[in-house]
């Protein structure tokens, strides 16, 4: 949003469109919409980083520090069971007035670092698609954007489907289980016939999850209502201690890939991961990781699974037909994810799947 004048329009849509399985977030959309501190507080945040998501993750942050009680009644993640009623505006407004230095280094210095392992039910099977479509059997995984570097553990954690007939197909037994619905007539996948070689992250601000207050930042981003969630990422933090994965710190993400790829060794195949990463970034910034991925897919043979908003992952692309989705599920969560690399001297670009952006439901195609 590129003015004060649209970020009620901005919260408003959010609330309506995004938090469908969260009335408290429904109603904090509604009331911050109309309160001057709260559009000032989201006002704060840089232009790329001016989402109504990323206020609602610094207001749930105070709640899990305790800072926001006439709030916590209200938040199911910490106990709270009250429904938002009219006293819950005069909350916000006590929250915002004490709290407010905190909350603007949230939302100056902050970003939503969901770091979501549900979607790991799509990039395991889109990892697969990546070895097949390349022949490799040993891959490389550059999580571009990683907050924490969790789903480089995507081999790590269980995986159920359950599709449409009620039947449970399963991989792995990892104390860390995602479940999702599997979609259509494709079946599940099978075990993998590839193996992830090497793990390596790059974020401007990487999540140290050894750090009580950047996990708690983490939890911060997830709905307040989603207990299962909360105690995934909870898994999956005390889980990452033992995996092999390197986290580097890059003002410029997109001039790190070429670096990490010149020092992968002989015999693994370089994959580019982005999930809900593009949506953050400029259009400038986004011309230029394509182009880049573009060049290195020539030059180095890597591969890129991108997960996104359809008009980002797939811009050029004629969009394959949306599933028929699961009772409750609103067709604006639809996350849409494609695989591109180098093929006959050229790039080419396949869409993979239809997905919840949290994973909940995958579509495979």
């Amino acid at each position: 949003m590129d003015s004060r004048q649209d970020l009620p329009t901005l919260l408003r849509r959010f609330g309506c469109e995004e938090c469908s399985q969260e009335p408290l977030y429904i109603a904090l959309c509604e009331l911050a919409a109309i309160d001057e501190c709260a559009l000032a507080l989201l006002a704060e945040a840089p232009p790329e980083q001016r989402k109504a998501n990323l206020l609602l993750a610094a207001l749930h942050e105070r709640v899990l520090a305790g800072a926001a009680p006439e709030l916590a009644a209200y938040f199911p993640s910490v106990g709270g069971e009250r429904a938002p009623d009219a006293a819950l505006g005069p909350a916000l407004r006590s929250c915002l007035a004490r709290e407010w230095s905190a909350l603007v280094q949230h939302l100056r210095h902050g970003a939503t670092q969901t770091n979501e392992i549900g979607r790991c039910a799509v990039i395991w099977p889109a990892l697969g698609a990546a070895a097949q479509a390349t022949g490799a059997r040993h891959l490389a995984l550059l999580d571009f954007g990683c907050s924490a570097g969790l789903n480089l553990g995507v081999d790590r954690y269980g995986l159920r489907y359950r599709t449409d007939d009620g039947a449970w197909h399963e991989r792995g037994g990892a104390s860390v289980a995602i479940e999702s619905r599997w979609l259509g007539a494709v079946p599940p996948p099978a075990e993998a016939g590839w193996r992830l070689t090497l793990r390596h992250g790059l974020d401007p601000a990487p999540v140290d999850v050894s750090d009580p207050a950047r996990l708690r930042w983490l939890q911060a981003c997830l709905w307040p209502h989603d207990a299962r969630r909360h105690e995934r990422l909870a898994g999956a933090a005390a889980q990452l201690a033992s995996l092999p994965v390197t986290l580097t710190q890059a003002e410029d993400c997109i001039a790190a890939i070429e670096p990490w790829l010149r020092g992968l060794p002989a015999g693994v195949q370089p994959v580019l991961l982005t999930s809900w990463v593009l949506y953050y970034l400029n259009a400038a910034a986004l011309a230029r990781l394509r182009a880049t991925v573009d060049r290195l897919a020539l030059s180095h043979g890597l591969a890129w699974i991108c997960g996104d908003l359809p008009a980002l992952s797939a811009p050029a692309e004629a969009l394959p037909p949306a599933p028929v989705l699961p009772a409750g599920e609103a067709p604006s969560s639809l996350t849409l994810w494609t695989l591109r690399h180098a093929q006959a001297g050229r790039v080419a670009e396949r869409a993979l799947a239809w997905s919840h952006p949290h994973g909940r439901w995958v579509s495979w195609l």
